[in-house]
């Protein structure tokens, strides 16, 4: 296999999540500082180029989809959606990433780890800051800083944070959250599994309609599977890959240096005192459903590995500088 070099401790099957797996992965070894390995870096963007390319894959374009085009969900091929006006509207026109570098990356993952970090500041240092699921920043911002280039959106969040926009009040407070924005990316996986139509509908309309100055993208329909074939060459055995690691994958593409912050998929943290699953709830489920098509301690394991050979930076405790 073409990359088992990169990350070939990675080969077992997934495990299930126990509180003290958490104690096998101390990422800080006593005596060695991490160091960039810009070798292995570029080794890795070039393996994923055989795959997938960021820079075209991170959003269906204008040019290739009309309204009333019936798409097949990537996950539900019996399942169509309907390319509706509004998402058509919102098709970026050229790449949001076209010919874009960046020296440093922050992608920040939502574990309950960030919390007392006091990582915010490192957070926004970097050039590019890519965020998962909408996840709030303005209450936590000495932890998770405020810095938002690209932000990812299930349409899952819009039930499970804005209970569905019931009411005026949780339509105002997507609002809200989608107008701090600013001129981000909004990265909305519109075609990946049905059930999700009517709430990404609800989006783009409040996009539209008040005009929200953000820049959408709608990831191409081969994103996903790209991935995963990236992923199980190098013996890395995913169901569905989390966000995390696809923006992590995307990332290899236009940042010369990758820092990963709030990945930790353990209910125990390296010190085994108790980790939220999300830093700004108080979910329990991620850490015993059964039912997830995530897996992600093997994940987890994946990034650790090339954490220790340099590919990238994994940060799952309190930032240096921090007080």
């Amino acid at each position: 296999s073409r990359a088992e070099v990169v990350i070939n401790d990675s080969s077992s099957p997934a495990v299930v999540d126990r509180s003290n797996e958490s104690i096998k992965h101390n990422i800080k070894p006593a005596s060695s500082k991490w160091r960039h390995n810009q070798t292995l870096s570029l080794k890795i963007r070039k393996q994923i180029l055989k795959f997938l390319d960021a820079e075209k894959d991170i959003s269906v374009l204008k040019g290739t989809l009309k309204p009333g085009d019936i798409i097949h969900y990537v996950f539900d091929r019996d399942s169509t959606m309907n390319v509706s006006q509004n998402l058509y509207e919102l098709l970026p026109r050229t790449s949001p990433l076209k010919g874009k570098q960046f020296p440093t990356c922050a992608i920040v993952g939502n574990s309950g780890v960030l919390l007392s970090s006091g990582c915010g500041p490192e957070i926004d240092a970097h050039s590019f800051v890519i965020r998962c699921n909408l996840a709030p920043v303005q209450e936590y911002s000495q932890d998770v800083g405020m810095k938002t280039d690209l932000v990812t959106m299930n349409p899952s969040v819009i039930q499970r944070a804005f209970e569905d926009l019931v009411n005026e009040t949780w339509r105002e407070k997507l609002l809200q959250r989608l107008h701090s924005l600013n001129g981000s990316i909004l990265w909305i996986p519109a075609f990946m599994a049905k059930g999700g139509k009517e709430r990404v509908e609800w989006v783009n309309e409040l996009i539209l309609k008040h005009h929200i100055n953000v820049r959408t993208a709608y990831p191409s329909l081969r994103l996903l599977h790209a991935v995963r074939g990236y992923w199980l060459t190098n013996k890395v055995h995913i169901k569905r890959p989390t966000t995390g690691l696809l923006m992590y994958t995307l990332a290899t593409r236009f940042c010369n240096q990758i820092y990963l912050y709030g990945f930790w998929p353990f209910p125990l943290d390296q010190n085994q005192h108790p980790v939220k699953y999300h830093y700004y709830d108080s979910l329990k489920y991620g850490y015993t459903s059964q039912a997830s098509p995530h897996t992600m301690p093997l994940e987890f394991k994946a990034l650790k590995t090339l954490h220790q050979q340099g590919a990238l930076k994994l940060t799952v405790g309190e930032c240096e500088g921090a007080t």
